[in-house]
Order: C-alpha cells, then structure tokens, then sequence
C-alpha cells in the first residue's frame, strides 16, 4: 500500500532545505549582496546597534551581516536579537556564535518563537524595543497576515533604521511554477505563494519608501529528473512541501511537476545540467 501524502515536519524541513542549499547559489547571491550593498545600507548609525532577525538562521547569514556591521563600525557594540520558531535552526545558529571568536561586542539574545508570537509577546509586555536594522530573511512565506506583519516590525524601527526583506523575485521560476502550474503542486504546503511583486504592493499601500535590489540565483535541479534519486527526492520533497514526494505522489503528478520545472520559465539547461531559477529580491525599507 502507497503511504499517503503529507506535509514535511520541521525537522524533515530542515533537511530538505540543506539539499536545497548544496545545490543552489542562493547564499552566493546574498554574499555578493552583502559585498556590494550592505556597507552603504547599514552606514547611518554610529554609536551602538541593535538589530533583530527573523528567518534564515540555519546557514548563519545574520553572522555575515554582523561582521559587515563591524567594518563598517569598528568597536561598535551589537545587540542582536534572533526570533526563529524551529529548535533546529535556534541550535544550529548557537554553534555557529560559539565557533565565531572574531564577533566582539556582539550579544546574543534568542527567541524561540514565529513572527506573529513574538509580536503578541512584545505587544503584551507593552515593550516596544527599538531596532537599527531588521531583516526578513526568505521568511514571509510561512505568515498569515502579510501586510501587518511588515507594519510591525517596521514601526519597530528606529530613527534611520532599515529593513531589509528577502523574497523570491518575480521573474524566479517559483513564481512562474506557483502562477501558471500550481496544478503540478500538492495541496500539502501551507505556504503562501508570494513574490516580490506582493510585498512591494504592501509597502505602496502603507506609504513606506523602498528600494528593490534584483539577484541572479540558480538552483541545479538535474537530479529531480532521475526516478528514485535520493538527492532528487529530497528537492522535489522542498519544491513540494512534501515528505517522499517521490514515492507518495500520484505518477500523473509527479509528471506534471517534472514537465513543469523544464518549461523556459522555469529553468534552463547548461552543460547538460536542468537549473532552475532562484532569483531574489531585496527589499530595503526606510523607517
């Protein structure tokens, strides 16, 4: 008997978001975003920081912001406060600071909980603590309620502060596979399809200014292709939302999906290799 499908737990998540990072250019892309915009974007305060961060804290990409923060400020102090609701990522992002000597005058404070807890638990304790600088790492997909979201943790910002929010970019090939195939998709993923075009239109109608950053990413999918592939399974089990994807899913659908993730919007072919689109956007908000 075919077990049925379902979605990925956390920890079956965590991953399948490892495979997906192996084999995409999603955190080159970031670094050369770190590289080339964030000295300029992080230069206004210079008598301390404190910075809040939300998603994304399995790889450390925080980490790579916090030394920018360090260059461009020398003998700063740091207040960084991390809101993740997975144990894994919270666990994995302390090794990380405890294999980091170089992070000086840098503090840590971790919050165990999603974005809407931690804005219920501020707004209960009426300590609305100020930030320098928040970032949104590939996190709005898994929030209920978009637009207030970003309305708070913008009023969280202080006098020249900025928020930065990384989204998949509306001309990636998620947004095409979620737009003109969702049909190739199960039901199991409980997240929203949202793009870039979606969070610009949020911040227009709250009246903040912005400015959206466009980055090439690719992510090599070749191994999707190959029935019964353990790598492939684990990105079609991320592509999906699903756990064993490939071994749950109905033959129609998994065909569907796979014919899918080859249309020209999608992906491309080099040197024999299918390479999906992964670019990103980031957004930078003034407060």
């Amino acid at each position: 008997m075919i077990p049925s499908m379902r979605s990925l737990t956390a920890e079956e998540y965590v991953e399948a978001f490892k495979s997906f990072l192996d084999h995409s250019t999603e955190h080159q892309c970031m670094d050369e975003f770190n590289k080339e915009q964030m000295p300029n974007i992080v230069a206004g305060h210079k008598a301390g920081h404190a910075s809040l961060l939300l998603g994304d804290v399995l790889a450390g990409a925080d980490l790579k912001m916090i030394r920018i923060l360090q260059a461009v400020h020398p003998g700063v102090s740091i207040d960084n406060e991390i809101v993740e609701p997975n144990p894994q990522h919270v666990a994995a992002y302390k090794e990380l600071v405890n294999q980091a000597p170089d992070l000086q005058n840098v503090s840590f404070i971790w919050h165990q909980l999603t974005s809407l807890e931690y804005e219920q638990q501020v707004k209960e304790k009426g300590t609305h603590k100020k930030f320098d600088f928040i970032h949104m790492i590939q996190m709005l997909y898994r929030v209920e309620d978009i637009p207030n979201t970003i309305k708070f943790f913008h009023s969280c910002l202080d006098h020249h502060g900025k928020l930065l929010i990384i989204i998949l970019s509306d001309s990636s090939g998620w947004a095409s596979l979620w737009k003109r195939h969702r049909d190739c998709l199960p039901a199991t993923d409980s997240g929203h399809y949202i793009t870039c075009g979606g969070i610009t239109e949020a911040l227009r109608r709250l009246g903040v200014q912005h400015r959206v950053y466009e980055l090439p990413s690719g992510w090599d999918i070749t191994e999707c292709f190959s029935e019964g592939d353990a790598v492939g399974g684990r990105m079609l089990d991320f592509l999906t939302g699903t756990k064993n994807f490939q071994g749950t899913a109905p033959p129609a659908l998994r065909r569907r999906l796979r014919e899918a993730l080859r249309q020209p919007e999608c992906s491309s072919t080099r040197d024999g290799r299918v390479i999906f689109s992964n670019n990103l956007s980031m957004i930078v908000v003034d407060s």
